[in-house]
């Protein structure tokens, strides 16, 4: 359920120091009295505010406005540099680590490649955290930042997630049950968060991406699986027991393909992105290796690639007319492995999704692909530690 405050000083103050920075994060630079007209702040309660940011290093004196008379108004900027985050997604094929500074600027990009000698499982959970931790204290000593100016970790995981106990409960993909991140929160003495890899991607494009200031949407994370995050009023919708948005696991074949959760006909089973690579590669003597290579093969027109494409925007299409359904959103964002072949994959889904149905139009909704594209999770994961300095209001519900 959502969440409310009782309304107290501190409350207030918060959330007016939140108000400040986020308007010098998207205006840059801006005079006090700038501020105070932009807010609606009086001016003393800008000037102990922005004192206060300057002392912290979140923002700086840069110089002073013109002014037809009297004392030149002093300009204030924000400080990109002056925190930092660190973002980590997990899933079979990698690890995949980043530091961003406030502006989600990748500075930093740094992978474990996960194999037969080396994968991710039961048994040796415990070396793959230590392995992060180490990638982690190498990038603060080469980039020479202070660990208290690090706000956080964050993580974007294929599965079923508890946040509030650092859990990753359940991830058919890799094999895992109730993977516990405190682990690393101890071992590095940093705060750890924890979230669905969708959901994650849904909190890039809602806070930064291409769904900003939007209200209403479903991101789809087409990746080794396809999962969903849903984004109602601007919260983030998880559920009751924080499950909301497995899309990826309805039935759309009835004794359909086994999927990795059990079940047979799950949706994913038939437009993950590896399905496309799997049967263009089958019975090929020189097999494809690459998303490139495929809609190379399609733009050319290639018979196999074209028969391949055609049955995966089928079965798309007929999940998202289901989520459409359900959820009635403003926007579909696609994200993953597909979202940088726009050309190939908008308009011929558009043509699925809005033919013959009577329930919803193109009028009715945006079907987009993400800003971040398949960046759009570890970009996610990276903010969750920035939404507290940021953001005023709790983003679940």
């Amino acid at each position: 359920m959502m969440k409310f405050k009782n309304v107290d000083k501190d409350t207030i103050r918060s959330s007016n120091i939140k108000l400040i920075i986020n308007l010098l994060f998207d205006k840059r630079q801006l005079t006090k009295q700038e501020i105070s007209k932009e807010t609606g702040l009086s001016i003393p309660t800008v000037i102990n505010i922005t004192n206060e940011l300057i002392e912290d290093g979140l923002v700086e004196e840069c110089g002073v406005a013109e002014s037809s008379g009297g004392r030149k108004p002093i300009i204030v900027r924000f400080m990109p540099n002056s925190r930092y985050s660190f973002g980590v997604e997990v899933n079979s094929k990698y690890i995949r680590i980043i530091l961003i500074n406030l502006d989600a600027v990748i500075l930093e990009d740094e992978s474990i490649m996960l194999n037969d000698l080396f994968r991710l499982n039961e048994s040796n959970v415990k070396d793959i955290f230590d392995e992060i931790c180490k990638i982690i204290k190498v990038i603060i000593l080469k980039r020479n930042i202070k660990e208290v100016n690090v706000l956080g970790i964050g993580f974007s995981l294929p599965g079923t997630v508890n946040e509030e106990k650092l859990l990753l409960e359940l991830a058919p993909n890799l094999f895992v049950k109730n993977m516990d991140f405190h682990y690393i929160e101890e071992k590095l003495n940093m705060k750890v968060y924890v979230e669905n890899e969708a959901n994650s991607a849904a909190v890039a494009e809602l806070r930064l991406g291409i769904a900003k200031d939007m209200r209403n949407l479903v991101y789809i994370s087409v990746r080794e699986g396809v999962g969903t995050g849903i984004v109602v009023s601007g919260y983030l919708y998880k559920g009751k027991n924080k499950r909301a948005g497995e899309f990826g696991h309805m039935t759309v074949e009835k004794n359909g393909i086994p999927c990795t959760c059990g079940k047979k006909g799950c949706w994913e089973v038939y437009t993950s992105s590896e399905v496309i690579l799997k049967k263009y590669n089958i019975e090929e003597k020189s097999p494809i290796k690459s998303f490139d290579q495929f809609f190379k093969l399609l733009d050319e027109g290639d018979f196999k690639a074209t028969s391949i494409w055609e049955e995966y925007l089928d079965y798309l299409a007929v999940g998202i007319q289901n989520i459409i359904l359900i959820m009635d959103p403003h926007y579909i964002v696609i994200g993953g492995d597909i979202s940088s072949y726009e050309k190939f994959l908008i308009p011929p889904l558009k043509d699925r999704i809005f033919k013959d149905i009577n329930f919803f139009s193109e009028d009715d909704l945006k079907l987009l692909t993400s800003r971040f594209k398949e960046d759009s999770s570890i970009i996610g994961a990276s903010i969750l530690p920035i939404e507290k300095l940021f953001f005023i209001n709790e983003r679940i519900l």
